[in-house]
């Protein structure tokens, strides 16, 4: 972080642009006057030029001229002065407002000359460029000072130089217009500096209003601790301003949400699921949402700073682990509590048997014993349970039926279960079968009497194939939108059921299991007068036939050489 006595960036960048707007103004005024001098130069230059060619094309000016030059004597300056050559000089220049007009004989002899008392002497400048037929403007130091002039020959009738005109503009004279326009310049330099002044004043302001007062070294280490936070954690966050526009998406949140290059694109059109977007915009602060085959826990908080409002920001935390941890638990839970009742009754069996062998009622004991080991150690309210082979199948279903029982719902094996093998995955078993069975009996008891759950067991080789039907209301009662939902193999309607058959995170955790070792869960039906929904699901290497890797015997238990469970995945 900056040293607090440390200038601002702000100031600083106020100042360098003040700093560089002083330089391009100075520049430019440099180059404008530089123009305007060589323009006043140049309109000089031509007005000297334009005056010495009027003039030596004037007839009266050759004929004087020529006279002159055919003299071989110096002419007198008395007889000048008041010659037509002086006079037209005098009146011209005059007129025109020029310094000096000089006029020459072929030796350079001045014919016409502001000071009277030069005439008929030599000029002092060169003369012998303009009697070769040249025309000469430049700046020149003579006996009247630094001025611009023009040189133009004087030619007699057969077109030889004779003499010269030269005209001059004093620099003084030259210049005359440069104040006022060194004074218009200087206002619009002055204007154009504090025209500069209340911009980088603005743009401080701006700045410091859009990164809320943070300085550079600051949103330095900001974006190096986000790009660390953001990058170095398994949650996903994702920030949405104010106007809806997401604006911090870490990979983690793409990768949860399936999405990708989602900053800078609007809430309503990065096509999240609808529980994700409504929590995002702050309709709820914590939430679950179940996107594909994973259970999503989002935590929102809206996020502002000196109370101005910056957004929400949402950290999605993958739950799927966790619930399915949860399901495996609540499937231990009911075999615990199955066997606890099994190990009641069958303790309270033997009691009976005991008793009646001590009262010498050996043929009621046998009788009893008998009967005992037809029924089983206890009587689970399944209709149909002998139609279940497997052992762990019947106690399963038993403690499912007893749970159901209390809830006014009876469980039943359908008549066409028909099962050889061994469940030899019966944690994965345990999870569809009892999500299913949970759910259908939730469904059952939300319906009319009588309230019943139907369980189908059917095994296909090494794959268990279970049908799940219930007495409830269906789905397309609780749907708003019932199109048919058969044999979905992508378990889309299996995602619409979940949200009212049930809590709504079971069924994608139980699809995710079968279709995990290669099988599937998906509706048959939605359901219909007769019955309400039916579910079905397919776990392959599941079970173990007759003869294969587990085997039941006849007395119902199995023995089994269970492949590894990861083998099995």
């Amino acid at each position: 972080m900056p040293r607090r006595n440390r200038m601002r960036f702000a100031t600083r960048t106020l100042l360098l642009q003040f700093a560089t707007v002083v330089l391009v103004v100075a520049l430019c005024t440099g180059v404008y006057l530089l123009l305007a001098v060589q323009q006043l130069r140049a309109e000089a230059e031509s007005s000297a030029l334009g005056i010495a060619r009027t003039l030596a094309e004037d007839p009266e000016i050759r004929a004087e001229v020529a006279r002159a030059s055919a003299d071989p004597g110096t002419p007198q300056a008395d007889d000048l002065r008041d010659g037509v050559l002086q006079r037209t000089a005098t009146t011209t220049a005059s007129r025109t407002g020029a310094l000096f007009i000089v006029i020459t004989d072929d030796h350079g002899i001045r014919l016409a000359h502001p000071d009277p008392a030069r005439l008929g002497q030599e000029v002092s400048t060169p003369f012998q460029d303009v009697l070769a037929g040249h025309e000469v403007i430049e700046w020149e130091t003579g006996t009247l000072g630094d001025s611009a002039r023009a040189k133009v020959p004087v030619r007699d009738s057969g077109g030889t130089p004779i003499g010269e005109v030269s005209v001059g503009f004093a620099r003084a004279g030259v210049f005359d217009d440069l104040p006022p326009l060194l004074a218009v310049i200087g206002v619009a330099a002055v204007g154009s500096l504090l025209l500069a002044g209340v911009a980088a004043l603005m743009l401080r302001r701006r700045w410091e209003r859009l990164t809320l007062g943070v300085q550079p070294e600051e949103l330095v280490a900001l974006v190096q601790n986000q790009t660390a936070v953001l990058n170095g954690v398994d949650d996903g966050v994702l920030a949405v301003d104010p106007d809806g526009v997401v604006r911090v998406c870490n990979a983690a949140a793409e990768r949860l949400l399936s999405v990708q290059d989602l900053v800078g694109v609007p809430l309503d059109r990065a096509g999240l699921p609808g529980a994700v977007r409504e929590a995002v915009s702050g309709g709820r602060a914590l939430s679950e949402a179940v996107h594909g085959d994973r259970v999503l826990y989002l935590d929102t908080r809206p996020v502002e700073r000196d109370g101005r409002p910056l957004g929400t920001v949402a950290v999605i935390r993958d739950r799927t682990e966790l619930v399915a941890l949860s399901e495996r638990l609540e499937t231990v839970r009911t075999m615990t509590a199955a066997l606890r009742v099994q190990r009641h009754e069958f303790a309270n069996r033997i009691h009976v048997a005991a008793g009646l062998i001590n009262a010498e009622r050996v043929q009621d004991a046998r009788d009893f014993l008998a009967e005992l080991m037809v029924r089983g150690s206890v009587d689970f309210p399944v209709e149909g349970r002998e139609r279940l082979t497997d052992s762990f199948l019947r106690s399963f279903l038993g403690a499912k039926a007893l749970e159901a029982s209390e809830r006014g719902v009876v469980l039943r094996i359908a008549e066409d279960t028909h099962l050889l093998g061994a469940v030899v995955e019966a944690e994965d078993v345990a999870a569809v079968l009892g999500n299913l069975v949970d759910n259908a009996v939730t469904a059952a008891v939300a319906g009319a009497a009588p309230r019943w759950v139907e369980v189908t067991v059917l095994d296909d080789g090494a794959a268990l194939v279970v049908t799940v039907a219930d007495s409830g209301a269906g789905l397309d009662a609780a749907l708003e939108e019932g199109a048919p939902g058969d044999t979905d193999p992508e378990g889309a309607d299996a995602d619409d059921a979940g949200a009212v058959h049930g809590h709504g995170l079971g069924l994608p955790l139980s699809r995710e299991i079968a279709r995990r070792g290669g099988g599937d869960l998906w509706i048959i039906d939605r359901g219909g007068d007769e019955h309400g929904a039916v579910f079905a699901a397919r776990l392959d290497r599941a079970v173990a036939p007759l003869g294969g890797a587990g085997r039941a015997d006849t007395d119902g238990e199995r023995t089994s050489t269970r492949p590894d469970k990861e083998e099995s995945r």
